[in-house]
């Protein structure tokens, strides 16, 4: 463009940097925004939010605050977006307090906040469990500002039954149903987890009966989120019979609900049933990945057959897998907690030399073999790791 002649302008310089800044490619970005300026071109709120924007998700805070500051300096007015954008930046630094400083220097400016703004300061409320402050917020953005909450607005609902607070959570869920906007099946399925953590199983059902009767179609992640919650909290034939009701309603589990439901089955002592549904994997067109072959070692250590489990271990690669330093861990474990430390102790010179570590359970249980090491055999082969 410049060799035939043409000098790219502003317009022309912005679509190049907000390209880059949407491929990542933030230092290129910048490279290019210089040479704008050394031509004396001048950046419009567009370019500079796209740089904004793209150092915000990059986590690079310094960065933000100094082009933030470039911007003033060059009488360019921050707008909405802008705004919102710096406060999302303070988010993810977890500077809460700044986020709120933010928003009244916004309104101060004259630049009103929008749903979205508020969405982003009501999350780093939530994220710091502050929960009153999100919910005083979102009762100020309606009845002060005027603005109108949208699904992410009540996505505090997942907060308040993260600090188990599960009353409020329903008292704002039932505002939602009421006043608007409806809740989607995203809020569905957080309202679900949340309560599936919690281990209130039947409200969560109810709730998965009310979203069906409203015409939502409950996902794989619906599906999944009440897998787990009747895996986690001991319901394990509950979890059987809900994950047929799934297949029954047309939808095809994926290997996460398999792994889901083997690793309950295991925990439960349900060691033939999760071998069959493992072993019949194949069958029904999945192929194991690493997790789910962790899942089932760790039942076989469980019930004491750690051969077993390191036949199995030996098969995950074999099979196209790689194993990880969770694989790892787990086999080391299952062998010492079947009292094979010399098994376990050759897996771990195996995983170090793949530049794995131990986890803190292991390294735990090879302090208490230590400890009661008189002969000093286990120390020294645990320096040979050195």
């Amino acid at each position: 463009m410049v060799r035939e002649g043409y000098q790219p302008d502003v317009v022309t310089y912005c679509t190049i940097i907000d390209s880059l800044c949407k491929d990542k490619l933030v230092t290129e970005a910048l490279n290019l925004f210089s040479e704008m300026t050394g031509k004396g071109i001048q950046p419009d709120v567009f370019t500079f939010n796209s740089l904004l924007h793209a150092m915000c998700n990059t986590g690079q805070w310094e960065e933000v605050i100094t082009l933030w500051n470039e911007m003033l300096a060059n009488n360019c007015k921050p707008d909405v977006i802008s705004y919102t954008i710096l406060v999302d930046a303070a988010r993810k630094e977890g500077k809460i307090l700044e986020t709120h400083d933010i928003v009244e220097r916004m309104i101060q400016d004259g630049v009103q906040p929008n749903t979205v703004t508020y969405n982003v300061l009501m999350d780093g409320y939530c994220l710091q469990g502050k929960m009153d402050e999100a919910r005083k917020i979102l009762n100020s953005m309606m009845t002060i500002r005027g603005c109108v909450p949208d699904v992410y607005s009540y996505n505090m609902v997942n907060g308040f039954c993260k600090y188990k607070r599960v009353d409020e959570a329903m008292e704002l869920f039932r505002e939602m149903s009421q006043k608007g906007p409806f809740p989607d099946t995203v809020t569905y399925n957080a309202f679900i987890n949340g309560l599936s953590q919690l281990g209130r199983l039947s409200v969560a059902q109810e709730l998965l009966k009310e979203m069906s009767a409203c015409g939502l179609i409950p996902d794989l992640i619906t599906y999944s989120t009440l897998l787990q919650g009747f895996c986690k909290n001991g319901q394990i034939y509950k979890a059987l019979g809900f994950f047929k009701v799934m297949q029954n309603s047309g939808l095809k589990p994926d290997i996460v609900h398999y792994s889901i439901l083997i690793d309950g089955l295991c925990n439960a002592g349900q060691l033939t049933i999760a071998r069959e549904l493992f072993s019949g994997l194949s069958s029904k067109g999945f192929q194991p990945d690493v997790y789910t072959y962790t899942i089932m070692i760790k039942g076989l250590c469980k019930a004491g057959l750690a051969n077993e489990a390191y036949a199995l271990f030996r098969k995950v690669e074999a099979s196209g897998c790689l194993l990880n330093s969770c694989s790892y861990n787990v086999m080391i474990q299952g062998f010492l907690q079947n009292d094979d430390v010399s098994t376990a102790i050759k897996i771990l010179h195996e995983m170090v030399s793949k530049g794995f570590a131990a986890d803190i359970s292991t390294a735990t249980m090879f302090v208490k073999l230590l400890c009661s090491d008189t002969t000093g055999e286990l120390i020294h082969e645990i320096c040979k790791l050195r």
